[in-house]
């Protein structure tokens, strides 16, 4: 009879805990995904293509705000050419992460003035970036844009 007694405290204490570590789980995310958005920024204003070749997954995609497609490789290949493609200034707020379990959802507003395929673009855009877990780290697959009103 202690042994069920015993039992049944040890999984009543384990299913009490089970919303906290959730709960720790979803913070640690946010506060990975919040960090992630930050050095976005910081990799646009140095022309750092390193970081995005490690944030975005391989199948990445993302809606512009200028109505085009981009993939990784062609981000990768415009932050290449900074004669052609150069970020100025570009400031982030509005930044909100909601998580469920392996997949994560970042919504945001951007300020940017920049120099995009040679021609220069100044603007404010909302943004919403979708982010999975994978092999233990997350990672943007795919991003949409549209300028703000």
């Amino acid at each position: 009879m202690r042994k069920i007694v015993f039992c049944c405290v040890v999984l009543l204490m384990l299913a009490l805990a089970l919303p906290a570590v959730a709960q720790s789980a979803a913070g640690d995310a946010q506060a990975a995904i919040t960090k992630m958005e930050n050095d976005a920024v910081k990799a646009d204003l140095s022309g750092d293509a390193s970081f995005y070749q490690r944030a975005l997954s391989d199948d990445w995609t993302a809606g512009t705000s200028l109505g085009k497609w981009d993939d990784k490789q062609s981000m990768l290949n415009d932050m290449k050419d900074p004669k052609n493609n150069k970020v100025n200034s570009e400031s982030i707020s509005d930044l909100k992460v909601r998580v469920d379990g392996d997949v994560a959802v970042a919504t945001y507003k951007t300020t940017y003035d920049a120099m995009i395929h040679g021609q220069h673009v100044a603007r404010t855009i909302i943004s919403t970036d979708v982010f999975r877990m994978e092999n233990g780290a997350w990672k943007q697959i795919s991003s949409h844009s549209s300028q703000a009103q």
